[in-house]
């Protein structure tokens, strides 16, 4: 039987200076990206389109993410019907706090364990929405989902990852704990109309 866990990650159309960090939920999403375990496939969604995301939350078991509970949820619930306390939740930044005992970024967990990066930063995400052009950040949204996808793999194959201090610059591993058995361990292809 197919999981149904999802990957998400989200883009904002305005930034954190505009709404105030208080008011995270006036974000508003440009687009949201997925990958879902049980079809093997990325999707990407725009704001528009929320309520057929929805549909596919609510078929999930799991929702992976990076800081997903702090920043994706926040600004995703205001468009959804039903609660996001509702959802299973596994964010991959809080699991590495509960070790480390300190945040740390999916751009330096990713160099770290998976040895790429980040493809760029969110304010180039809403720059990028507000020049119109959504096919480079549906593709900006999807590599990001796509990195935390193989960090969450590598986590459950290795159960650890690592991240590089930016105190020290030094490589550091981190112990965690969600391993799944039938982890995926096949890539999958992109939506080719992004690439």
């Amino acid at each position: 039987m197919a999981r149904h866990h999802l990957v998400l990650d989200l883009e904002t159309q305005k930034t954190l200076d505009q709404v105030g960090r208080e008011h995270i939920h006036r974000l508003k999403v440009s687009v949201v990206g997925i990958y879902d375990y049980g079809l093997d496939r990325y999707d990407v969604y725009e704001e528009h389109q929320i309520r057929e995301l929805e549909e596919r939350l609510k078929q999930c078991d799991l929702l992976i993410g990076f800081n997903i509970r702090r920043f994706d949820l926040p600004v995703l619930a205001p468009y959804l019907f039903s609660s996001v306390d509702s959802l299973q939740v596994l964010d991959l930044m809080e699991e590495i706090e509960k070790v480390r005992g300190h945040r740390v970024g999916l751009h330096s967990v990713a160099q770290a364990t998976l040895g790429s990066t980040k493809t760029g930063h969110g304010m180039d995400a809403v720059t990028l929405f507000h020049q119109g052009k959504m096919e480079e950040l549906k593709k900006y949204c999807l590599n990001d989902v796509k990195i935390t996808k193989e960090i969450y793999d590598y986590g459950c194959r290795e159960d650890r990852v690592y991240f590089i201090s930016n105190r020290d610059w030094k490589k550091y591993e981190i112990p965690i704990h969600w391993k799944e058995t039938d982890a995926v361990k096949k890539e999958p292809a992109f939506p080719t109309s992004l690439f």
